[in-house]
């Protein structure tokens, strides 16, 4: 049986609202954004690469970036069009040639979305594509490292957090060598980790910042 890369049906959205996530990594990429957007004589053009449902993009339009996206999910993307229809999002995935159909971007955002990818040296080669020359890049996923990974096996909780049973869910679990030799292997430059959610050592989340 073959793969479609293109297709992933795993996670279902019921309206355009945040999810759970958003609370806690939203805040941090908003600031980044105006720290990155205060430098600049100009409204920041962002690409949204795995927009999901739109929550995100939403958010940063509402703020006053130009805001793209697009998302693999069928789904999301017609809940993100009925309810956002004054913002492009369109299904696509990060397997596919972006920089040609979009151009690039001051900033392009993924978050929590390089953990699913069945292909990650073609996600990061993707999104180095989508972004300016001195542009920048915003990441987050899962964060992993050896005192969380420790209390995840001391409580059981390994069975839920590795979702087996989650047709196309977490399926690469990335610490901060892994992803920043991802990043760097892909161009990216001034790479930078900040973690959220929790203490820092349980953190529930980490966002990357890196530079083109």
């Amino acid at each position: 049986m073959s793969i479609d890369l293109n297709y992933i049906d795993g996670y279902a959205w019921k309206d355009a609202s945040n999810e759970a996530a958003h609370d806690y990594i939203m805040p941090t990429v908003i600031k980044i954004l105006s720290n990155y957007a205060s430098g600049k004589n100009k409204r920041l053009r962002i690409f949204d690469l795995g927009c999901g449902n739109g929550a995100a993009a939403k958010q940063l339009s509402e703020i006053g970036y130009d805001i793209c996206g697009v998302d693999p999910s069928k789904e999301g993307i017609s809940i993100a069009n009925q309810n956002l229809s004054h913002l492009k999002l369109f299904q696509g995935s990060a397997y596919d040639d972006l920089a040609s159909q979009y151009g690039t971007f001051d900033a392009v955002i993924s978050l929590e979305v390089v953990e699913h990818v069945y292909a990650p040296r073609l996600y990061a080669k993707t999104l180095h594509s989508l972004v300016n020359e001195k542009g920048c890049a915003i990441i987050s996923t899962p964060y992993h490292g050896y005192w969380k990974n420790l209390a995840i096996a001391i409580i059981g909780g390994y069975d839920k957090h590795f979702t087996a049973l989650w047709d196309h869910g977490h399926i690469k679990f990335w610490s901060i060598n892994t992803l920043r030799k991802l990043l760097q292997e892909a161009g990216f430059e001034n790479i930078k980790f900040i973690r959220v959610g929790r203490i820092p050592i349980l953190a529930k989340s980490m966002i990357v910042i890196c530079q083109k």
